[in-house]
């Protein structure tokens, strides 16, 4: 299952929402999208196979006061016109590294950026690079040890 095809069943089970971020990553050896989104009056959560594509309704909240009517919309919608593929930023993360394997994703939003974050491990290092979602440019990278 593509990014694109999680967004859209989270946007067929919440249609008035917008996603606020989205993560792939490996649970029990299997992968899982999970996707946040908002609309003017609730949070939403949902996990999507992504192999079997089931999924699960995880959660709905009442936001805030000051979250409500838009606020927090406003703030965290992410930008999914022109997303580039998890395929591609896997290879620029990987690339900007010099080598390892991208292992984890998730979508996300700082400052009116939309970008995705690759966790690449090598061994037993592991870097996490910020990459812009439309553009591909590297935002940044930090690598840790283990």
């Amino acid at each position: 299952m593509s990014v694109e095809e999680a967004i859209k069943a989270y946007q067929e089970a919440y249609p008035n929402s917008d996603v606020t971020s989205l993560d792939l990553e490996s649970s029990l050896g299997k992968y899982v999208y999970k996707i946040e989104g908002v609309d003017d009056e609730k949070e939403y959560e949902m996990t999507v196979n992504a192999d079997t594509k089931d999924m699960s309704k995880e959660r709905e909240e009442t936001l805030d006061a000051e979250d409500k009517n838009g606020a927090k919309r406003k703030e965290d919608k992410l930008e999914l016109n022109k997303l580039l593929s998890v395929e591609k930023v896997s290879a620029l993360a990987v690339e900007h590294v010099g080598k390892g394997e991208a292992t984890e994703w998730g979508l996300d939003k700082d400052l009116g950026t939309t970008y995705w974050e690759v966790k690449v491990k090598d061994g037993q290092k592991e870097t996490e690079v910020k990459v812009d979602a439309q553009s591909g440019k590297i935002l940044e990278s930090e690598t840790d040890d283990e």
